[in-house]
């Protein structure tokens, strides 16, 4: 397999041994696995590494969705890596830009070398008397099976499933005539050009499809059961222009990631304290945006507090141009069927479709719906406790990227990727071959998440709890996981090592 003119496989004698495996196996060459990779390769050089990707190219979610506008809903100075600055003007970056930023990164550091495409993680199962994973994975079109073993697992998979979107039935649906598409599987012959569009949904997904849709589409409804905080921001930030011209890129660019960390980390506190003015402020800009006629309390007035589901961010306020231009709408109701020729709604009002767009959400799916063993026992990841949001309770030498729900999902992923160095050091200084953290006892288990968002909703009995105190709290803070993650002792009281042959 080859991206470009550079080989990407690598010699299949390291890693396929028991006797002689890998010392880090990332899973995932996404915005998450190329930052690890990094990280690894700077603060571990000795370390012999591969990434394993099911996909045929480098960029995770942002090779996956190919929907018109694809885009980012978290800035580029905080989406993007610490080490590598976001060149572009745009802060708000659309897909194929970020693709591209990505596999740049990749290339400039030689990581694209280490990754082996095509290949997916079906199962993972560790055993304390060899102190490795055996890793069991499918090539190719053919699915060949093979394995491979390595010492530390490192999963950047992200936290849904590549295959399979939140796709709720409706009545009628055979009889309609016309096309329904979900964005995660966009349709490369779809035409829309000056045809009526449905976009079910309220989310990133759906704010980011309407005004990008309605520029071609007859007319283009955003369909929701029930409305999202949705706030206009600059797609290009005038500070930024100004210190890149005032200073050399590198500095430039952390100036602007520090002003853009805290001026967010300040307003979610301020948003969090005081919710009945933060929804009043937020629906007031939209009023502004939409006009005094507007019906912004039926259809951007959620029955939630801001921060309980994650913002809805559109550039330039775009959404409401659009809104405002004729070219789109906002409906707040209920399917009841599908019809020939459009969807009847609960109300009775029926809209005309030629095209029905389900951005309906996405589902969970941890460890890439690998399935995990520890010492030949199923290991379930619901039962576990995460450690300091990057490890589970009982499972050994592996971590797992899981980004912010209220900041940019690299902040977290950044300072995983540096722990995960600290952590492989410190084992190595010690001659230690295992590291597990254990679940205290008396330790008040919470939700992984704090969100009330449909897609963790249903995904509750799926995902591991975390603890009412530190180090099982996850916390949504970048500062204090900073201090705490770059700062804070490995080897505290819940993190146990040991020698091969025997699971501390």
């Amino acid at each position: 397999m080859t991206l470009g003119d550079t080989m990407v496989s690598l010699p299949a004698s390291k890693g396929l041994d028991p006797g002689d495996p890998l010392d880090v196996l990332i899973v995932g060459a996404g915005l998450s696995g190329i930052g690890a990779a990094w990280h690894l390769q700077r603060g571990c050089p000795g370390k012999h590494y591969a990434i394993l990707e099911a996909r045929a190219a480098i960029g995770g979610t942002w090779d996956l969705f190919r929907y018109p506008g694809v885009r980012s809903d978290s800035d580029m100075y905080t989406l993007g890596y610490g080490f590598q600055p976001w060149s572009a003007g745009k802060a708000i970056a659309d897909g194929p830009s970020i693709r591209g930023y990505i596999e740049d990164t990749a290339r400039k550091a030689g990581i694209d070398r280490h990754i082996r495409f095509e290949h997916k993680v079906v199962a993972a199962g560790w055993s304390s008397l060899d102190a490795c994973w055996r890793i069991e994975v499918e090539v190719g079109a053919a699915r060949e099976r093979r394995t491979l073993y390595t010492r530390f697992l490192h999963m950047c998979s992200g936290y849904y499933s590549y295959d399979e979107a939140h796709r709720p039935r409706f009545e009628g649906e055979d009889g309609f005539r016309g096309r329904i598409v979900q964005p995660q599987f966009w349709p490369k012959d779809l035409d829309w050009y000056g045809k009526r569009v449905v976009v079910v949904g309220s989310g990133a997904t759906a704010v980011t499809l309407v005004p990008s849709m309605a520029k071609d589409a007859a007319h283009v409804t955003m369909l929701q059961r029930s409305p999202t905080y949705i706030v206009s921001r600059p797609s290009e930030y005038r500070f930024a222009t100004r210190y890149r011209r005032w200073l050399p890129e590198k500095p430039a660019y952390l100036l602007t990631r520090w002003r853009v960390i805290i001026e967010s980390m300040l307003l979610y506190r301020v948003v969090r304290s005081k919710p009945a003015l933060a929804r009043e402020k937020i629906v007031a800009m939209a009023q502004r945006q939409l006009g005094a006629d507007y019906d912004v309390a039926t259809h951007f007035t959620p029955n939630y507090n801001p921060w309980d589901q994650r913002l809805c961010v559109v550039p330039d306020g775009d959404l409401f141009k659009a809104i405002r231009g004729g070219r789109a709408a906002v409906v707040t109701d209920h399917i009841e069927r599908f019809m020939p020729d459009g969807v009847l709604l609960k109300s009775g009002q029926f809209l005309p479709a030629d095209v029905v767009v389900l951005a309906t959400g996405l589902k969970i799916k941890l460890f890439g719906g690998m399935a995990l063993t520890v010492d030949g026992r199923a290991f379930h990841a619901s039962e576990a406790m995460s450690y300091k949001g990057m490890m589970l309770s009982g499972l050994p030498n592996c971590v797992m990227t899981f980004g912010y729900t209220n900041a940019s999902w690299t902040l977290k992923a950044d300072l995983t990727a540096a722990w995960v160095c600290r952590l492989l050091r410190h084992m190595d200084r010690h001659g230690q071959a295992i590291a597990v953290p254990r679940r205290e006892a008396g330790v008040e288990p919470r939700p992984f998440l704090g969100f009330t968002s449909g897609y963790v909703a249903r995904a509750v009995s799926e995902l591991p709890q975390q603890g009412a105190r530190r180090p099982w709290q996850v916390y949504q803070n970048y500062l204090q996981d900073m201090l705490t993650i770059r700062f804070g002792r490995i080897a505290d009281r819940v993190m146990h090592f040991g020698a091969k042959g025997s699971l501390p």
